[in-house]
């Protein structure tokens, strides 16, 4: 159960009405007035809780769970126990997300603007939003409705923000324009200056001035701490729905495609171009003035430093196709014995 100093549940519900909301449908001879009062995981749901099975390697705790009720795919149904209710899907992760989401859905704060806030008498602040403490809103600044605006966060001059997004506490906003439902997290710049310098004859590093700006289409979120940095005259732009994990830096120039998943501490630099679709795992590294086609997979740790045509899945530095990279290991660990054994 999650802590209610924290999560505010709703409930319960009927088993037949959860199915209805996951787009999933109840085993024969599942009840469908069985009342579900919370979601959990399998190793400690009890018999009114509800939780999920998307993987084999959990099969044995499914069979030992004294969950109420599992959603998991048709053919996992062998290994639930007989006191359990199935909840029938093809995909059950995405369908426990929904059911979650039933019980614990998101609540818009209070809307207003606290006492210690500061908000520029030439800003536009649409209604329903929510100012928290010590935020400050720049000139010309336009902030749509029902945003949540976190304690000490700055939004710039001129900066614009759509309907309904979230911008985390001591987030720093400028030179940028924000879509709808977008969600900033805490500590996030977006906006600052790319790092372009030139040497001069003198051997000093001259900043070249960047007069672009940063673009967020709708539907993005962006985890805690990452540096999205303004263009140097192209914009920067992230494509809609595109999800960033915490720790993240995306240089000036960049392009990033609409759906694509950075995970954290992913670096992509300047003037790089991704895709629809594309999947970077964690601690990802992309060298400047480079294309990634739509639907390419990046495996976690790699290096990439030249073009990737799409739907192509590569890992390693520099990075190369996925079976091309494990044929390469299997030869190194192989010569790597011989050499031990010798």
């Amino acid at each position: 159960m999650a802590d209610p100093r924290f999560f505010r549940r709703t409930g319960p519900f009927r088993l037949a009405d959860l199915a209805d909301q996951c787009g999933g449908e109840l085993a024969t001879g599942v009840d469908p007035d069985a009342e579900i009062v919370d979601v959990a995981p399998l190793s400690t749901a009890g018999p009114d809780e509800i939780s999920f099975f998307d993987n084999l390697r959990y099969k044995a705790e499914v069979n030992a769970s004294k969950a109420g009720a599992c959603i998991m795919q048709p053919e996992n149904t062998v290994h639930a126990p007989k006191t359990m209710a199935c909840v029938l899907s093809q995909d059950p992760y995405r369908a426990f997300a929904l059911v979650a989401g039933r019980f614990y859905p998101d609540t818009a704060p209070a809307a207003g603007v606290d006492a210690s806030a500061t908000v520029s008498d030439s800003a536009v602040l649409g209604d329903g939003s929510k100012v928290c403490a010590g935020a400050v809103i720049g000139a010309e600044a336009k902030i749509g409705a029902r945003c949540q605006i976190g304690a000490n966060a700055v939004i710039g001059d001129a900066v614009i923000v759509g309907d309904d997004t979230i911008i985390g506490a001591n987030a720093v906003l400028s030179h940028c324009a924000i879509g709808a439902r977008v969600v900033i997290g805490p500590g996030v710049c977006v906006g600052q200056p790319g790092f372009g310098y030139v040497i001069d004859p003198g051997g000093h590093h001259l900043a070249v001035p960047q007069l672009g700006r940063v673009i967020v289409e709708d539907g993005v979120e962006i985890g805690a701490n990452c540096a999205i940095d303004r263009g140097s005259g192209p914009d920067t732009v992230i494509g809609a729905g595109t999800v960033i994990d915490n720790l993240v830096h995306v240089a000036h120039n960049v392009q990033i495609g609409r759906g694509c998943v950075i995970a954290g501490q992913s670096g992509i630099s300047g003037s790089t171009r991704l895709g629809d679709l594309v999947v970077m795992a964690g601690q990802t590294g992309l060298a400047g003035h480079i294309k990634i086609g739509s639907g390419v997979q990046i495996g976690g740790q790699s290096g990439v430093l030249s073009d990737v045509p799409p739907g192509l899945r590569v890992m390693g530095t520099p990075a190369k196709p996925v079976r091309e990279f494990f044929r390469e290991v299997a030869v190194l660990s192989r010569l790597a014995g011989k050499r031990k054994r010798t």
